[in-house]
């Protein structure tokens, strides 16, 4: 039986589709909420990490499961999908091609570096765990880039289904939540220096509100060069993004059986131009500090919503099952990115 028919009629004057997709979105936007005052009364918590973790309890708990499950989902894969688009557009905005130039080549190199390493390295763990060629892409992103965001961005290149973006989205957001419990720990036993361990806290860890989460324990000498040298693996979202894209469009006019004149996806989607001219545009520094705050607090609200629709459809039980090998891959994945950031921290500080 079709969706619609077991939905209410829609109502008057409004679109059936924009009717169903109201009770999901209004779900999403409540948890954020909640994401949002919690992160506000216990600031080392993330409001994305937490969006993530309201979304997993919601389709968990018995009740909320059946919710969101049944007539909130339709709305909680469109935050899923498009509201991660906003935010990954919006996300430009956070970066300033001044600041990363700041940094200087020899930090520029290094970061490409474990970009590009940290990429590699984890797509072969993956494969080595046997999961499969799209959740080892997926994932290699996620950890080498910006988390969630970068997941979402590579997914619409690759034309990947959405349901297959939430193991790597959930794995990316444990790993990184990790991180904020772990790495301040060792700042005294590898005898950090507060600038050595933000460029490290950078490098190394996958979603910018967790960066700030980690770095911002050592002080505001670490926070402000963590928050740089992320950005600056941010800025790589649009190359990544677009050689992907390329090869895919190679995979599929070469591919056997494929038609030359069959429709082929952009090289870079429409919304990661939208990031690159957001950059652009901080870049000029035309913006001033109002309108800034106004793109950073719409962008946490697309991304949060999005991040709890994808949360919302991780079933506890099946990854406990079938996650298992995915897991181990996505620590190992973890070890190696954290091994290879302080390395680059070291050298960039020194």
């Amino acid at each position: 039986m079709p969706v619609s028919r077991s939905l209410p009629a829609p109502g008057p004057g409004l679109p059936e589709r924009a009717d169903r997709l109201i009770p999901g979105l209004a779900t999403a936007a409540l948890a954020l909420a909640v994401a949002f005052l919690v992160h506000r009364l216990v600031p080392a918590l993330p409001a994305m990490t937490l969006a993530v973790v309201l979304g997993v309890l919601a389709a968990n708990l018995p009740a909320a499961g059946v919710w969101t499950a049944g007539r909130a989902r339709p709305g909680l894969d469109f935050a899923g999908k498009h509201l991660m688009r906003g935010g990954i557009v919006l996300l430009g905005l956070k970066v300033s091609v001044m600041d990363v130039l700041g940094l200087g080549w020899l930090a520029l190199v290094l970061i490409a570096g474990v970009v590009a390493a940290s990429f590699g390295g984890t797509y072969l763990i993956s494969r080595l765990f046997r999961l499969p060629p799209v959740t080892a892409l997926l994932v290699a992103t996620g950890f080498s880039i910006c988390g969630a965001s970068a997941i979402g961005a590579m997914a619409a290149v690759r034309r990947i289904r959405h349901v297959d973006t939430v193991l790597p989205v959930a794995l990316v957001t444990l790993c990184g939540t990790l991180a904020i419990g772990v790495l301040p720990l060792l700042v005294h036993p590898l005898q950090l220096s507060a600038p050595a361990f933000g460029a490290w806290t950078g490098a190394s860890v996958h979603d910018v509100g967790q960066v700030v989460a980690t770095a911002q324990t050592a002080g505001t000498a670490a926070l402000g060069i963590a928050v740089v040298v992320k950005l600056t693996r941010v800025l790589l979202l649009a190359p990544v993004t677009a050689i992907a894209g390329a090869h895919h469009r190679q995979a599929m006019r070469s591919g056997p059986g494929n038609d030359a004149q069959a429709k082929l996806p952009p090289v870079v989607p429409l919304f990661v131009l939208g990031f690159i001219a957001l950059v652009g545009l901080r870049s000029t520094e035309w913006l001033g500090a109002g309108w800034l705050e106004a793109g950073a607090a719409l962008q946490d609200i697309l991304l949060g919503a999005a991040l709890f629709g994808l949360g919302s459809a991780v079933r506890i039980r099946t990854l406990l099952l079938t996650g298992g090998p995915a897991l181990l891959a996505a620590l190992a994945s973890w070890l190696l990115i954290a091994l290879l950031g302080l390395a680059a921290a070291l050298l960039i500080t020194a």
